[in-house]
Protein backbone atom coordinates (compact mmCIF):
# COMPACT_ATOMS: atom_id res chain seq x y z
CA UNK A 1 0.00 0.00 0.00
CA UNK A 2 2.69 2.21 0.64
CA UNK A 3 4.30 1.74 -2.65
CA UNK A 4 1.12 2.45 -4.00
CA UNK A 5 0.67 5.57 -2.40
CA UNK A 6 4.59 6.71 -3.36
CA UNK A 7 3.56 5.66 -6.96
CA UNK A 8 0.88 8.08 -7.44
CA UNK A 9 2.65 10.58 -5.42
CA UNK A 10 5.60 10.07 -8.01
CA UNK A 11 3.15 10.03 -10.99
CA UNK A 12 1.14 13.56 -9.53
CA UNK A 13 4.36 15.17 -9.62
CA UNK A 14 5.50 14.08 -12.93
CA UNK A 15 2.07 15.29 -14.43
CA UNK A 16 2.06 18.90 -12.02
CA UNK A 17 5.88 19.28 -13.91
CA UNK A 18 4.41 18.62 -17.36
CA UNK A 19 1.69 20.78 -16.79
CA UNK A 20 3.73 24.18 -15.18
CA UNK A 21 7.11 23.92 -17.28
CA UNK A 22 6.52 21.02 -20.16
CA UNK A 23 5.97 21.66 -23.76
CA UNK A 24 2.27 23.25 -24.09
CA UNK A 25 2.33 24.24 -20.82
CA UNK A 26 0.71 26.76 -18.34
CA UNK A 27 4.27 29.11 -18.84
CA UNK A 28 4.40 28.49 -22.78
CA UNK A 29 0.96 29.43 -22.80
CA UNK A 30 1.09 32.77 -20.84
CA UNK A 31 4.26 33.72 -23.27
CA UNK A 32 2.02 32.72 -26.39
CA UNK A 33 -0.70 34.96 -25.43
CA UNK A 34 1.41 37.87 -24.92
CA UNK A 35 2.38 37.25 -28.11
CA UNK A 36 -0.74 37.27 -29.83
CA UNK A 37 -1.56 40.34 -27.80
CA UNK A 38 1.44 42.34 -29.11
CA UNK A 39 0.85 40.72 -32.47
CA UNK A 40 -2.67 41.93 -32.36
CA UNK A 41 -1.35 45.76 -31.51
CA UNK A 42 0.77 45.69 -34.48
CA UNK A 43 -1.91 44.81 -36.26
CA UNK A 44 -4.20 47.18 -36.11
CA UNK A 45 -1.29 49.86 -36.44
CA UNK A 46 -0.88 47.98 -39.89
CA UNK A 47 -4.58 47.95 -40.67
CA UNK A 48 -4.96 51.84 -40.21
CA UNK A 49 -2.00 52.32 -42.14
CA UNK A 50 -3.73 50.18 -45.27
CA UNK A 51 -6.61 52.18 -44.64
CA UNK A 52 -5.02 55.51 -45.07
CA UNK A 53 -3.34 54.50 -48.18
CA UNK A 54 -5.99 52.89 -49.74
CA UNK A 55 -7.78 56.43 -49.09
CA UNK A 56 -4.84 58.36 -50.95
CA UNK A 57 -5.08 55.85 -53.67
CA UNK A 58 -8.93 56.46 -53.77
CA UNK A 59 -8.15 60.16 -54.28
CA UNK A 60 -5.37 60.03 -57.04
CA UNK A 61 -7.70 57.66 -58.99
CA UNK A 62 -11.10 59.77 -58.63
CA UNK A 63 -9.56 63.78 -58.37
CA UNK A 64 -7.67 65.94 -59.51
CA UNK A 65 -6.82 67.80 -55.77
CA UNK A 66 -4.87 65.21 -54.63
CA UNK A 67 -2.79 65.02 -57.58
CA UNK A 68 -2.42 68.87 -57.80
CA UNK A 69 -1.20 68.46 -54.04
CA UNK A 70 1.12 65.97 -54.53
CA UNK A 71 2.88 67.71 -57.72
CA UNK A 72 3.17 71.11 -55.51
CA UNK A 73 4.26 69.45 -52.55
CA UNK A 74 6.85 66.71 -53.91
CA UNK A 75 7.62 68.43 -57.61
CA UNK A 76 7.51 71.78 -56.64
CA UNK A 77 4.78 72.14 -59.54
CA UNK A 78 2.60 75.32 -60.40
CA UNK A 79 -0.58 75.55 -61.65
CA UNK A 80 -1.79 76.92 -65.13
CA UNK A 81 -2.30 81.07 -64.75
CA UNK A 82 -0.04 80.71 -61.20
CA UNK A 83 3.17 82.82 -60.56
CA UNK A 84 6.06 81.62 -59.12
CA UNK A 85 7.68 84.25 -55.96
CA UNK A 86 11.05 83.46 -55.17
CA UNK A 87 12.30 85.42 -52.30
CA UNK A 88 15.94 85.53 -51.83
CA UNK A 89 17.31 87.56 -49.01
CA UNK A 90 20.66 89.15 -49.63
CA UNK A 91 23.50 87.68 -47.62
CA UNK A 92 24.80 91.25 -46.25
CA UNK A 93 21.07 91.88 -44.81
CA UNK A 94 20.59 88.41 -43.31
CA UNK A 95 23.37 88.84 -41.35
CA UNK A 96 22.89 92.45 -39.95
CA UNK A 97 18.89 91.17 -39.55
CA UNK A 98 20.74 88.14 -37.34
CA UNK A 99 23.15 90.59 -35.35
CA UNK A 100 20.59 92.56 -34.65
CA UNK A 101 17.87 89.54 -33.03
CA UNK A 102 21.10 88.61 -31.06
CA UNK A 103 21.45 92.23 -29.67
CA UNK A 104 18.47 94.19 -30.02
CA UNK A 105 20.22 97.67 -28.10
CA UNK A 106 22.61 97.64 -31.76
CA UNK A 107 21.65 100.60 -34.30
CA UNK A 108 22.85 99.94 -37.50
Amino acid sequence: MKYLAAALLVLLVLLQYRLWFGDGGLREVHRLRQEIAAQRLDNEALRERNRTLAAEVQDLKKGTVAIEERARTDLGMIGKGETFFQVVEDKKRSDVASDDDANPDATP
